[in-house]
């Protein structure tokens, strides 16, 4: 579990140290990001949900899991907001760096583990993570940094617009077809996606920021034990009981104890969260799951 885990980690902490060095030039990362963002991670998920087999019967309820956790902490975080103290904005990236999950990790992850097959779950997985805590994470930065309550249509865009959710019902849309594309077209896919994985490690690396971190260390204790350890470790629970076993039960516990999504930072700077907060959690959660992702994986799969 570990081997299969450490390139993941060694590759952003590579984004890092070159970033660190001012190699080739902070503008070049903030196009990797992008680009790999918007396409050369939808180019992999095209390329592998449309050509890999139905996942099994073990996909919904490991998906019902997820979302069945990211409820049960939501409102756990809610509960403990008035003994925390924190104030609105500060809430508000506590609450996104408990819940939100870095895809580019989590895809990284589960292709190294699983390959395809995992892949295919994971797919499966965005399709139902990303609009709930999409929903839950926009109301949350919103309703409490006090710019008034998110717009139905907001909310509705961030997802309608997602690459990532795109990518995965047009890529489940190709498997569906009673034809098979030209090779050459499989082949852009193919090659496209190639550039994912490393491209996007060498991006979340190149978004750390080591030097903010100690300024908020109760928040971002907070934030990380819910999303390194509560997290997967309830996830794990869900699966056992409705019967996810196999692969299913691993993607399901790695997206689950998945560090915090850099677009978290994004979010928080437009919509008057505190955005350097944000950057802390995210840094420190991308070093703590190099820990905690091998051993809750170790621990429930």
């Amino acid at each position: 579990m570990l081997s299969a885990l450490a390139p993941v980690f060694f590759l952003i902490l590579m984004g890092y140290v070159l970033m660190a060095w001012g190699f080739p030039g902070t503008p070049f990362w903030g196009y990797v990001e992008r680009s790999t963002y918007y396409i050369f991670f939808p180019a992999l998920l095209l390329d592998t949900l449309g050509e890999a087999e139905l996942v099994g019967q073990n996909a919904l309820p490991m998906l019902g899991a997820i979302l069945l956790s990211i409820l049960v902490l939501a409102g756990l975080l809610l509960a403990i907001r008035p003994v925390t103290r924190f104030s609105g904005p500060a809430f508000s990236s506590v609450f996104q760096g408990g819940l939100r999950m870095n895809s580019f990790v989590g895809l990284a992850g589960v292709s190294a583990l699983l390959g395809g097959q995992g892949l295919a779950l994971a797919g499966v997985a965005l399709m139902g993570m990303i609009p709930l805590l999409n929903l839950l994470c926009v109301s949350a930065v919103v309703g409490f940094s006090g710019t008034g309550r998110p717009r139905p249509a907001q909310l509705c865009l961030e997802v309608v617009k997602n690459p990532l959710i795109l990518a995965c019902v047009a890529g489940f849309g190709l498997n569906q077809l009673p034809f098979v594309l030209p090779e050459a077209v499989l082949r852009i896919f193919d090659l496209l996606g190639r550039a994912a994985l490393p491209l996007g490690l060498l991006a979340v690396g190149s978004g750390l920021r080591v030097r903010s971190v100690t300024s908020y260390a109760g928040a971002i204790a907070v934030s990380s034990l819910f999303k390194l350890l509560l997290y997967p470790c309830l996830t794990a629970l869900w699966c056992l009981l409705f019967g996810v076993t196999g692969p299913a039960l691993t993607v399901a516990v790695l997206f689950s104890g998945l560090p915090t999504a850099t677009s978290s930072y994004i979010l928080a700077r437009q919509l008057g969260g505190d955005k350097e907060l944000m950057a802390a959690a995210i840094t420190l959660q991308t070093a703590l799951s190099a820990l905690t992702l091998p051993l809750v994986l170790h621990i429930w799969t």
